[in-house]
């Protein structure tokens, strides 16, 4: 009971001090004001009067000082970042034709493996423990035995997610193809020629002055590199709008051969898209659901382990595959250090930062054993969309920022449902968080990101407007099911 009554008061005394400081300006001035105020009752209006009409203020000195106050304020709101807002946002669904539930998978694994039994055991150990449901889905190339990964095939696998997900935008948001002002693809491991984002100017005939691009190899952390670039694009181009793609072809990248590291990514990737619209326009603030507040972007590149640890490669055989390295998730553990070290004086409280400093001191003057205070990131944020790369991943962010299983509760179940769908994961947990009719008003949403390079990107979006359960989009069939219990081992 001592021990209980003492974690009360301890609980009591960490609010009543995260309040102080919190508010401390704002209980600073409450005395001052109120002081100001009774004094003016007690002079009343005529003295009042008396002491104003004693300033003798010239008409001169009237006009400089609006003068000089316009011109500041002008100065000021021409120079501030234009608002950058997510109008919507769409989620490719696969149709159930390409479900792979464990059995076929295995079954698939043990036909084109038969000759490495060890092989076959190593990626059944890897699902049983991946995380992963019975619903997450291939494109149709991975469904033939043999696979048959063909650029043919891989096109018409792209063009089902890309421009699916597209028409679903359009459908919600009321975009016309020939209104989009600025375009940008992200899919890591495809890049064929002509690009993915001229396949899109050619479907939909899009304007010959549109901004285009196309970024490969930026890993999973690509669909908030296409945020960070959007955003530039739409502060030096006005009233316009950006439409932002971000999925990964599954089809050519599924590896053949018998290399236990490069077998790993055929357990965890599935087929997934994204298409998200931003606008800094002004007229599309009331119809927005989101603002960009901030964006952080890491890169971890110049450590050749962090180089390394997302490597393409060919195999002893010559198969070509992804080959992830057992230091991964020590190294993305560091990455996400350096992004949190830039993001939370930009996010946290006074309080938690003040912790945080007097931790920091501590350690470099007193004893660097002391144990480091990890900033409570739950004070600044009341969702986390972390990417679904895998049930290890996800375990460890958990640990490192302290995050309870709500917490984390989108992006395992993004992982169950889906798969890792690679950058465009995020809106599927996005997704999944409005589903469950818990986005509201002015809460703030914490996206995290990793990817090849090695890269950690994060970005911080904040509700405009309390969003309405969806009766569309990727959850809708299934929502009611979700959250379900996922067991550490799934026997097969």
């Amino acid at each position: 009971m001592s021990d209980i009554s003492s974690s009360v008061k301890l609980k009591y005394v960490k609010l009543g001090y995260q309040y102080l400081v919190n508010h401390f300006l704002t209980l600073l001035l409450i005395p001052f004001i109120a002081t100001v105020a009774i004094e003016l009752l007690r002079m009343g209006s005529q003295e009042i009067f008396t002491v104003l009409y004693s300033l003798h203020f010239e008409v001169l000195h009237i006009l400089c000082s609006s003068f000089l106050i316009i011109f500041v304020s002008t100065v000021y709101f021409m120079s501030k970042p234009r608002t950058v807002y997510l109008v919507d946002y769409s989620c490719y669904k696969p149709p159930v034709t390409c479900r792979v539930p464990f059995s076929s998978f295995m079954e698939h694994s043990r036909l084109i493996l038969k000759d490495n039994p060890k092989s076959v055991e190593f990626q059944m150990r890897i699902l049983e423990r991946s995380g992963l449901g019975e619903e997450t889905c291939l494109p149709p190339a991975i469904h033939y035995l043999p696979p048959a990964p063909t650029m043919e095939a891989a096109r018409n696998e792209a063009q089902m997610v890309i421009f699916t997900a597209m028409e679903d935008l359009f459908k919600k948001t009321g975009l016309k193809p020939k209104d989009i002002d600025i375009l940008i693809v992200n899919c890591s491991l495809f890049s064929p020629t002509p690009s993915l984002s001229a396949m899109i100017i050619n479907k939909y005939k899009l304007r010959s002055n549109i901004k285009s691009y196309n970024l490969s190899g930026m890993g999973c952390s690509a669909g908030l590199i296409s945020v960070d670039v959007a955003r530039d694009l739409l502060q030096v181009h006005p009233n316009s709008n950006a439409v932002i793609i971000s999925t990964e072809i599954i089809t050519p990248n599924y590896y053949k051969g018998n290399e236990r590291a490069m077998l790993l990514p055929n357990c965890l990737f599935r087929m997934g898209g994204a298409a998200v619209l931003l606008s800094n326009r002004r007229s599309d603030r009331w119809r927005a659901k989101y603002k960009l507040c901030h964006l952080v972007r890491t890169h971890q590149g110049a450590d050749d382990k962090a180089y390394y640890c997302v490597m393409e490669e060919e195999d002893k055989e010559g198969n070509v595959g992804i080959n992830l390295s057992k230091d991964l998730m020590t190294i993305a553990g560091e990455a996400l250090k350096a992004n949190i070290t830039t993001i939370g004086p930009l996010v946290l409280p006074a309080s938690e930062q003040l912790l945080f400093l007097s931790s920091l001191i501590g350690r470099k003057i007193f004893n660097p054993k002391w144990k480091p205070y990890i900033p409570d990131f739950k004070q600044a944020f009341e969702h986390f969309c972390i990417h679904a790369g895998g049930r290890a991943v996800i375990d460890e962010l958990q640990k490192s920022l302290q995050l309870s299983g709500e917490h984390v509760e989108a992006s395992r179940m993004t992982l169950h449902r889906f798969g890792n769908t690679s950058s465009s994961s995020l809106w599927y947990e996005l997704s999944y968080i409005e589903a469950q009719g818990r986005m509201k008003r002015n809460d703030r949403v914490w996206q995290i990101a990793f990817g090849s390079g090695f890269k950690c990107n994060s970005a911080v979006w904040k509700c405009i407007r309390t969003i309405k359960t969806p009766t569309d989009g990727p959850w809708s069939d299934c929502i009611e099911r979700y959250p379900v219990f996922i067991p550490e081992v799934v026997k097969l």
